[in-house]
């Protein structure tokens, strides 16, 4: 399994994307149409936050609501699926596995700078 992605090199530190993310984000290179779709989207998500950190949390969802649909289409997307847990009190839906860092990523690959607040002096 590949870890560490070329492309966040060249534009920071290495970024470590658990077996999900990897998956997310390998589907895409060999489907442009969906990695246009999500570049735009992280594009938009981007804009009408305030904060990346914001905009994360929201990808982190959109990219988990992503990760479930195909996995109910794809092979190679349900076989890596986490296993569901058992219905609870404590626990009222599936295992949930963190985008997060998938989140982070795309917004620094893919989204524009923001600008550096101005130092006061």
């Amino acid at each position: 399994m590949r870890l560490f992605l070329d492309a966040a090199r060249t534009a920071s530190a290495p970024v470590s994307l658990n077996r999900s993310e990897q998956i997310v984000f390998d589907y895409w290179q060999g489907n442009p149409d969906e990695r246009r779709f999500w570049e735009d989207k992280v594009r938009s998500t981007a804009a009408d936050c305030a904060s990346d950190h914001a905009a994360a949390q929201q990808l982190d969802r959109d990219l988990w609501a992503y990760y479930q649909e195909r996995s109910s289409v794809l092979p190679h997307f349900r076989e890596a699926a986490p296993p569901a847990a058992p219905l609870s009190a404590d626990s009222p839906s599936a295992a949930r596995t963190s985008m997060r860092n998938l989140a982070e990523l795309l917004l620094r690959l893919w989204a524009p700078p923001r600008p550096k607040p101005k130092k006061s002096r």
